[in-house]
């Protein structure tokens, strides 16, 4: 059986805006439920999460870490998570593991546009959200404005457990033992408002509060916060200062008193993939149950191999269990088991429900990889974390003649352990580049390919991930015949080609009736299809959102083999395309800039004249935040521009946005250099 119940257990993910303090927040955390006097320090470079020379040296968190500590006779997995942009794919990609997702504001600097999304995945995911306003004594006169904002922008269900008392020097409790004076509001009044909110998922409960006038106790409204928590019905609301320690031991009992833990929680969404198609199946954290795990990072240690980060949601991993990596029919061996603690590994026998650990030395696993004990979950799966697509480009190569493997090898771990960098190379080009999320993104990049992997690169000018894709149906077709004096080719395909919504991907579909395509040779059609999509058809650029259906063709009994079908499917579909509105999309990128008021009319100026589109603007002080939709190929140079309106003074975050039908200049000077034999 596992050392911890799942019962005692809490797995939160701390997210939020870079600045917001999310990591000076875990050590003041784990320094109070330790009772050490001094937590480690962001600045000193001796936190627990923040290891590595890369994030010391620009004090800010780059990968998610997971820590431990125990309270109250609980056990809370807490992890710290990246808060700038560049970074968003690894606190993305965590969410999985944990129960909760608590939302560090930073109260000098208000609602962020990061805090919005990260609010908005979190709900997506059914996942309950807890918003923690940090830095209280930085600006205590703002808070009362603040927690207006909040519930402006996240709804009235955001209501606080606890509220700045004494100047902010302190918080008092307006949930467990509502008593004391608050430096604004009533706490009698969010009392109420509080377990208003609660009892109204609880009609019993109602009954008795309203109806009978009986004051409720928090054993009694455990159940119904907890089920209000898992609807989106409540978003609580604390007060804390990592720096000073204001409200940090309330915070620990918000964290084991109130926060769900994986008994009570939204299961994750896995998926069972069987003859009668996908259905969903939900994980039970039972300890004698069969095995169902997920890896949700994956680290290259120089001493321990491939290490795979995962949440155990179904059974018990100990050592010498046999698992198997999602479809694979060979089983592994569990050889060293770790719980984490940032970068250090401390080992452990077992594992249970709700439990976050690592396995070291595992090539047979792979980011988002189920781990199972059993053949009947070979094909279960848990539903994607939709990632920020890779959009900024650098066409990299090895400095030193001989260097090409390995850089390869060197790019194929940092991909594994970083979901937001995306490698490609150019069909026509063979040139390799390397996409990320920003110019940070890349230049930390090609920091750890020198440091950690030895290899130099080159780098040129980077690229724009244009794609393409079709505005209507169509049909294509083609007869392809060779003869050579010998066994010739022959094959002929028909085939319709349709949008698909925005972000849908690619679908193949087989209508053939009667065998007119022998299904063997139905994957080498699909094959020549995702060769034309890769190479793209009037631009040069992979094409996406494409439904393909394949309805007719013909067979000869001796010429018809794979090669002669990959060709007929590629140009069948390339004949279909150009009759089918093709179109070349350009990413679109969320631009948030932060500047002084004074350089406002400039700032909009600008981003107007790059084919910008204001979404929001905000004062904050002196200075305003303005929030645009903008083409990312008109930002490449942003940086420079931003630095001569302001004088120095503003700065920028980038989020890709979506993908949209680029304006018509731009389309025919892209088509225009494809026929051209340019590059761009």
């Amino acid at each position: 059986m596992p050392e911890r119940p799942p019962e005692r257990i809490r797995n939160i993910a701390l997210t939020g805006p870079a600045g917001a303090g999310k990591t000076t927040l875990a050590e003041a955390l784990l320094a109070t439920a330790e009772g050490r006097a001094s937590p480690g320090s962001v600045a000193k470079g001796n936190t627990v999460s923040d290891t590595s020379s890369q994030e010391k040296a620009l004090q800010h968190s780059i990968t998610a870490s997971v820590m431990g500590m125990e309270w109250d006779q609980r056990w809370i997995n807490l992890i710290d998570t990246p808060g700038l942009a560049d970074f968003q794919g690894a606190a993305l990609s965590i969410l999985p593991a944990v129960e909760t997702v608590a939302v560090v504001v930073n109260a000098s600097r208000g609602i962020e546009a990061s805090a919005r999304r990260m609010m908005q995945w979190a709900g997506e995911r059914g996942l309950c959200r807890l918003i923690l306003v940090n830095h209280i004594d930085a600006a205590p006169a703002a808070l009362p404005a603040l927690l207006e904002e909040i519930r402006a922008t996240f709804g009235p269900e955001c209501l606080p457990l606890n509220l700045p008392a004494d100047g902010a020097r302190g918080v008092v409790d307006c949930f467990f033992t509502p008593a004391g004076d608050a430096d604004f509001s009533s706490v009698a009044e969010t009392h109420e408002m509080l377990v208003d909110q609660v009892v109204e998922l609880d009609e019993e409960l109602m009954a008795l509060y309203l109806e009978q006038g009986e004051e409720l106790d928090p054993a009694q409204l455990h159940d119904p916060f907890e089920a209000a928590l898992r609807d989106g019905h409540l978003v609580p609301v604390c007060f804390v200062s990592a720096a000073s320690g204001a409200g940090i031991r309330e915070l620990l009992e918000v964290f084991v008193r109130l926060m769900p833990n994986p008994l009570e929680g939204n299961p994750p969404p896995f998926l069972r993939e069987d003859e009668e198609g996908s259905r969903e199946y939900h994980a039970q954290p039972d300890p004698t149950a069969h095995v169902l795990a997920h890896v949700v990072k994956i680290e290259h240690d120089p001493f321990l191999g491939k290490m795979a980060v995962f949440r155990v949601h179904q059974g018990t991993v100990g050592r010498d269990t046999r698992l198997f990596a999602g479809d694979a029919r060979k089983a592994f061996r569990v050889g060293t088991l770790f719980r984490l603690q940032g970068r250090e590994h401390l080992d452990v026998d077992r594992l249970g429900p709700g439990e976050i650990g690592a396995l070291a030395k595992v090539d047979e696993v792979s980011f988002d990889s189920v781990l199972h004990d059993s053949h009947d979950e070979d094909h279960i799966h848990l539903r994607p974390v939709a990632l920020p697509a890779p959009v900024f480009g650098l066409a990299i190569q090895a400095r030193r003649h001989g260097d090409e493997q390995k850089l390869w090898e060197a790019l194929a771990r940092m991909v594994e352990e970083d979901r937001g960098l995306e490698v490609e190379q150019d069909a026509a080009t063979q040139e390799i580049v390397l996409r990320g999320q920003g110019e940070l993104h890349l230049r930390t990049a090609l920091e750890r390919l020198a440091e950690r992997f030895r290899v130099e690169v080159d780098t040129s000018t980077p690229s724009i991930a244009y794609r393409e894709t079709i505005t209507a149906d169509a049909e294509g077709h083609c007869r392809h015949k060779k003869q050579t004096g010998g066994a010739g080719q022959f094959g002929e395909v028909f085939l319709r080609v349709a949008p698909l919504p925005r972000g849908a991907g690619f679908e193949f579909v087989d209508t053939i009736r009667g065998g007119v395509i022998p299904g063997s040779l139905l994957p080498a059609v699909e094959k020549g299809v995702r060769q034309a999509m890769a190479s793209g058809a009037v631009a040069g650029y992979p094409m996406q959102d494409v439904r393909v259906t394949v309805y007719d063709g013909k067979t000869h009994p001796v010429d018809s083999k794979e090669i002669a079908f990959v060709t007929a499917g590629r140009k069948a579909f390339l004949d279909a395309v150009r009759k089918a509105g093709p179109v070349v999309l350009e990413p679109m990128v969320e631009l948030v800039v932060e500047g002084p008021s004074s350089a406002m009319g400039d700032l909009t100026a600008d981003l107007a004249a790059s084919r910008g589109r204001i979404q929001d603007t905000r004062s904050l002080s002196d200075e305003v935040s303005i929030q645009a939709l903008v083409p990312l190929a008109e930002v490449a140079d942003y940086a420079n521009r931003l630095n001569a309106l302001t004088g120095g003074t503003g700065s920028y975050t980038l989020q890709f946005s979506h993908y949209e039908p680029a304006p018509d200049t731009v389309q025919r000077r892209l088509m225009q250099a494809y026929r051209s034999g340019e590059s761009e």
